[in-house]
């Protein structure tokens, strides 16, 4: 049987059920007579290593954060980005109304482990670029669970997850916008290209979003989700969950509303939709702020590395484009 300690380096799917369960047993972290029966991948993963343990008596979620990019190894990231995940829990599970979270069994600090109840067979809400449609009971409860997010009482010592913050600023805010960042759209979409090069070329966009990403590397007095987009939406039976919020940091609240608004938008094709997903938010915020950061989502979105399973025309990805330069320039 291969080491529980050695596995913490590369555990996989692969792994034997045994070792799991041996490494549960060092932390204390299973009950008397249970054992791991089976594992499985949960979900994408982009971040972290996610897996599913099947024990004899219930089922299990183990994360861990690793030095590196799950999907993109060749790209570092700091493995602490787990801490910042616990913290937010444990700050979001002080508001009683948020049920729209996973609880947390137990965290390892030293291995960077995070261990969670299952919420079961989920699928996360990307499918909504595909259908067009967002309903408006959705983008309601989307609206109040960011709201509870940004009246949680985070303690005065929260992480300021600035090493992941200052990748997802490259990713965000500076890389998209370079005409030689050595990412070829056109492999993307033939045409993608020559629809990206007028926004790397014009000056004064660049630098109204430059500001915006430096607001972003500022320190906040708001507890924000960090990465609020269907990714991290799943629906588990008839239940909608918020997940993965290790990009979280205290911020400005416009960052998260105007991510969410960027990708209603794009799923339903129409402007509307971001100013009704402004609207359906409960608290007070800088309507020309969450306009800018959700134009900017939308440039990274189409021109950048992260993209999305977005199915659009080139005609229609002008049209996005067009309405992100307008709202990052009102």
């Amino acid at each position: 049987m291969e080491k529980a300690e050695s596995l913490l380096t590369h555990f996989s799917e692969d792994t034997a059920p045994e070792t799991f369960t041996a490494l549960l047993e060092e932390r204390g972290w299973i009950l008397p007579g249970e054992k791991v029966a089976s594992v499985s991948v949960a979900g994408a993963g982009n971040m972290n290593v996610v897996l599913r343990l099947q024990t004899n008596w219930r089922s299990l979620i183990l994360k861990q954060s690793r030095p590196y990019v799950r999907k993109y190894p060749d790209i570092p990231a700091p493995a602490n980005r787990i801490d910042v995940e616990h913290r937010f829990y444990q700050a979001i599970s002080q508001i009683a109304r948020l049920s729209c979270f996973p609880k947390i069994a137990a965290y390892d600090a030293t291995q960077h482990l995070l261990l969670m109840e299952d919420l079961g067979q989920t699928e996360d809400l990307t499918r909504l670029y595909a259908s067009r449609n967002v309903p408006d009971i959705l983008l309601d409860s989307l609206a109040g669970a960011l709201a509870g997010i940004h009246t949680a009482p985070a303690p005065s010592d929260f992480p300021d997850n600035l090493e992941l913050r200052r990748l997802n600023h490259q990713h965000i805010f500076v890389l998209p916008f370079l005409p030689e960042n050595g990412f070829s759209l056109d492999t993307v979409q033939p045409g993608l290209e020559g629809l990206a090069a007028p926004l790397r070329e014009d000056a004064k966009l660049k630098a109204r979003v430059a500001a915006l990403g430096d607001a972003y590397l500022e320190q906040g007095q708001t507890l924000l989700h960090g990465d609020f987009y269907p990714g991290s939406w799943v629906e588990a039976g008839n239940a909608l969950f918020i997940i993965d919020p290790e990009f979280s940091f205290m911020g400005f609240p416009e960052f998260d509303l105007g991510v969410m608004a960027a990708h209603l938008y794009m799923s339903g094709m129409d402007p509307e939709l971001a100013r009704k997903t402004l609207g359906a938010y409960p608290l007070p915020y800088r309507e020309e702020t969450a306009l800018q950061v959700a134009g900017t989502e939308v440039v990274r979105r189409l021109i950048g590395l992260a993209q999305l399973p977005l199915e659009r025309s080139l005609e229609e990805k002008e049209t996005l484009l067009k309405t992100a330069r307008q709202w990052i320039m009102a």
